[in-house]
C-alpha cells in the first residue's frame, strides 16, 4: 500500500517530535527544581544537626527542640493554601523565586537566635515564607507533564529529598566542625548561614530560567508547543476546577489524612534520624553525617526505581501502599535494634526506603481528579494538612525521650500510623483515583 510508508512516517516523526520536547522540558525544568528543593531539604536536615550543639548552648530541652522544629509547620500550614492560589495567578517563576528568596533569608538568620521565644519565632517565619513552595512544583509539573510521565517526573524531583540526606549530613557535620569558633560563632550559627544564603540567591537563578507555561517557552518550537499542549488540555477532561470543587472532594480529604501519617513517617526520619545514630555509640558529628547518608542514598534508588515501576504499569494503589507498609515495618525495626548500629542502619535503610520512595506516586493522586485553581487548592490542602505530620511527629517523638529516656516507643507509634497509612491506601482509596491513569 502506497499511503502506508507516509503514514509510518508520519507517527514515527510525531513520536520523535514528542519525546524530544519532553526531554527539552525536563532537562530545562527538573534540575534546577531538585536544586531548589534540596537546599529546602537542607534546611529540614539542617535543624536535625544543628541540636547537637545548640540545644546546649541555648539550654533547649528535648520536648523545647521537638516544639520549635514543630512550629515551622504552624507557618506552613496557615499559608500554604494562600500561596498556592497566588502561584496560580501570578506564575511559577515570580512566586517560586519570592518563597526561595524570602525562606534563604529567614532561614539564615537562624544563626541569631539566643534564647527559646526566637527560636520558636524565627522557626515559625521560615515555615511562613517556604509554604506553597512543594506544592506550588507539583502544581507546576501540572502543567507541562502529563499523567503517564508524572511518577517518573516527581521521583527525579524527589531524589533531591536523598541527595540533600547524602549530602546535608556530610556537609552539616563538616561545617559544625571545621567553622566552630571561626570568627566567634559557633559551628551551628555558620551553618544556618552558609547553607541559608545560597537559597536566596538560588531564587534570582528561578527567575531567569524558568517559563509559566508552555506557551511561553522560547526553548520550545511552536510545532513542539503544540504537541505538549495537546497532551495537558486532554487530561485535564473530567477534572474539578474551581477551588470549591476541591473542598467537595472525598477523595481530597481522604489523601489529606493519608499524607499526614505518610509525612509523620518522614519528618520522624528527618529531625531524629542523627540522633537515633548517636544512640548507638556514634558522637562524631562527622561520623553521624556520613551514617546518615546511607539511608538516604537507599531511598533515592528506592523511589526512582518505584516512580519508573508505577508509570510503566499504570499501577498507584499496590506501589504506594507496601512502600509506606515497608516503612512503618523499618520504624519498627529501628525501634528494636536501636542500640545496635549495624542493624539500628539497616533499619533506618527500610524505613527510608518506605517512607520517603512512596512519596512521587502519592503526588499523582491529586492531578488524577483535580486540574486548574481546584488543583492548585487542592494540592496545597493536602500538603497543608500532611505537613501537620511535622508537628505531631517531633513533638511527639521529643516527650517520649524526655519521659522514658528512650525513643522506642515513639518509633512504635510512628510505625503504627504508617501501618495504618497503608491499610487506607490499600483498601480505602476510591478506583477513580487509583486508577485514571491508567484509562488515559
Amino acid at each position: 500500500m502506497p499511503g502506508s510508508i507516509p503514514l509510518a512516517g508520519s507517527a514515527d516523526h510525531a513520536s520523535a517530535l514528542e519525546e524530544n520536547a519532553y526531554r527539552k522540558a525536563v532537562w530545562r525544568i527538573v534540575p534546577l527544581l531538585i536544586v531548589c528543593f534540596i537546599f529546602a531539604y537542607f534546611d529540614r536536615v539542617n535543624i536535625s544537626f544543628a541540636k547537637l550543639q545548640m540545644q546546649g548552648d541555648l539550654g533547649l530541652s528535648n520536648a523545647a527542640y521537638g516544639f520549635g522544629a514543630s512550629i515551622f509547620f504552624v507557618g506552613y500550614f496557615i499559608f500554604e493554601i494562600p500561596s498556592n492560589l497566588i502561584l496560580s495567578r501570578v506564575g511559577a517563576r515570580v512566586w517560586i523565586a519570592r518563597i526561595m528568596i524570602s525562606w534563604g533569608i529567614a532561614s539564615a538568620a537562624m544563626m541569631f537566635v539566643k534564647s527559646e521565644t526566637w527560636f520558636y519565632v524565627l522557626r515559625f517565619v521560615i515555615g511562613a515564607t517556604e509554604a506553597g513552595f512543594l506544592p506550588g512544583i507539583i502544581l507546576y509539573f501540572t502543567y507541562w507533564f502529563p499523567a503517564k510521565r508524572r511518577a517518573r517526573i516527581n521521583a527525579l524531583f524527589m531524589t533531591s529529598i536523598s541527595i540533600s540526606g547524602v549530602i546535608g549530613g556530610p556537609l552539616s557535620g563538616f561545617i559544625m566542625t571545621r567553622f566552630a569558633g571561626a570568627l566567634g560563632l559557633a559551628g551551628w550559627q555558620w551553618l544556618f548561614l552558609l547553607e541559608g544564603l545560597p537559597t536566596a540567591l538560588l531564587g534570582l537563578l528561578v527567575l531567569e530560567i524558568l517559563d509559566d507555561r508552555i506557551g511561553h517557552a522560547k526553548w520550545l518550537n511552536a510545532e513542539e508547543k503544540a504537541v505538549l499542549q495537546a497532551n495537558i488540555d486532554r487530561e485535564d477532561k473530567g477534572t474539578s476546577h474551581k477551588f470549591a470543587d476541591a473542598m467537595r472532594q472525598p477523595g481530597t480529604l481522604l489523601l489529606s489524612l493519608i499524607y499526614l501519617f505518610m509525612l509523620m513517617g518522614l519528618y520522624g526520619l528527618t529531625f531524629w534520624m542523627p540522633q537515633l545514630i548517636k544512640n548507638t555509640g556514634i558522637t562524631s558529628p562527622m561520623s553521624i553525617g556520613l551514617l546518615t547518608a546511607i539511608p538516604y542514598a537507599a531511598a533515592g534508588i528506592g523511589m526512582v526505581a518505584l516512580g519508573k515501576s508505577s508509570d510503566r504499569s499504570g499501577e498507584r494503589r499496590w506501589h504506594l501502599g507496601l512502600a509506606v507498609a515497608v516503612g512503618g515495618i523499618g520504624y519498627a525495626l529501628s525501634a528494636y535494634f536501636a542500640h545496635d548500629t549495624t542493624l539500628a542502619m539497616i533499619s533506618l535503610v527500610i524505613a527510608s526506603v518506605g517512607a520517603i520512595g512512596c512519596l512521587p506516586v502519592f503526588w499523582t493522586l491529586p492531578p488524577a481528579f483535580l486540574s486548574g485553581t481546584a488543583a492548585a487548592g487542592g494540592i496545597a490542602l493536602i500538603n497543608s494538612i500532611g505537613n501537620l505530620g511535622g508537628i505531631i511527629s517531633p513533638y511527639l517523638v521529643g516527650k517520649v525521650v524526655d519521659i522514658t529516656g528512650a525513643t522506642s516507643g515513639g518509633l512504635y507509634a510512628i510505625a503504627a500510623v504508617l501501618i495504618l497509612a497503608a491499610l487506607l491506601i490499600l483498601f480505602g482509596l476510591p478506583a477513580r483515583i487509583a486508577n485514571r491513569d491508567r484509562a488515559l
